[in-house]
């Protein structure tokens, strides 16, 4: 099993324990990886405001480079707003004529050129899709049937593409975290919007997001996504959240591959472990 592998900016920056242990887990399920040659940033947030054909071309540029490594080839992509960003360049390369002559008109000027034959899947497709509970199950070496996990999900992986999973009620993590013996917490806020930017933009707003998630979460032991956005906001802003709730907030907010490689056994160091940056005193006396 082999996939191109398209990182993306944050998690070579702030979420590298994403790409740790991403590498990590699939590399013990016998998943190949190929990192796409010479990939660049896919304008993240800050490039569809600006410019539509801009966002476009630079999911499509990445997409080129793709094809050039194998042209029918599937490109696993972590982060939620990279496979958004990289999905909408090719469902614009396969759908819309003219959109696909100014997407190539203008990475003429790299000298490449983009059909939108290669697949883009994220990560939770590829771990639920083509992997599944059952095979990863026997890699579980490590219970973590003394956990509650709450299963954040966020939008970008499940909207407007509906590719692999519910948008209103998605269950794909689900399996997963029973196979490594932890409980599921039964919720509401799965699919619900973290806020995204809009805690750095408009932070009243943002953090009122980040709390209704926090407080709904209280029964889990911790949280586990797979998108770097949703990750940082509920990690990262729990202090500032907590003051605005009047109370305490805190909760370990992990990565599904972290989560899994726990389970599996696997170096704490080789998950970047040490990279989070709320991990709670009660959850480092449970796992770590």
């Amino acid at each position: 099993m082999k996939y191109l592998y398209y990182p993306g900016c944050s998690l070579t920056a702030s979420a590298r324990e994403y790409d740790l242990s991403t590498r990590a887990v699939l590399a013990a399920a016998g998943v190949e990886l190929e990192e796409i040659e010479d990939w660049t940033c896919c304008g993240a947030s800050a490039a569809a405001p600006l410019s539509r054909l801009l966002s476009l071309s630079l999911g499509a540029r990445n997409l080129a480079l793709a094809e050039r490594a194998d042209p029918d080839g599937q490109i696993l992509v972590p982060c939620s707003a990279c496979y958004l960003n990289l999905k909408k360049a090719r469902e614009t390369l396969r759908g819309d004529a003219e959109g696909r002559d100014a997407i190539n008109s203008a990475l003429a000027a790299v000298e490449l050129e983009a059909t939108g034959t290669a697949r883009v899947r994220h990560l939770l497709d590829v771990i639920a899709a083509d992997l599944g509970a059952a095979r990863i199950a026997p890699l579980i070496s490590h219970s973590l049937d003394n956990l509650t996990v709450a299963p954040y999900y966020g939008c970008q992986c499940l909207r407007p593409y509906v590719e692999f999973d519910d948008p209103e009620r998605p269950g794909s993590m689900v399996p997963f975290i029973e196979a490594t013996g932890a409980a599921v917490l039964d919720w509401e806020m799965g699919s619900r919007c973290c806020g995204a930017s809009l805690v750095s933009t408009q932070p009243e707003t943002g953090l009122e997001r980040v709390c209704a998630i926090l407080k709904a979460a209280r029964g889990a032991d911790l949280i586990v996504t797979v998108c770097p956005m949703c990750q940082i906001n509920l990690d990262g802003w729990q202090a500032k959240a907590s003051r605005m709730a009047g109370e305490d907030l805190s909760i370990t907010v992990l990565y599904l591959p972290q989560l899994l490689g726990l389970a599996m056994g696997l170096d704490h160091k080789e998950l970047g472990m040490d990279l989070n940056l709320a991990i709670t005193r009660k959850i480092r006396e449970k796992i770590l």
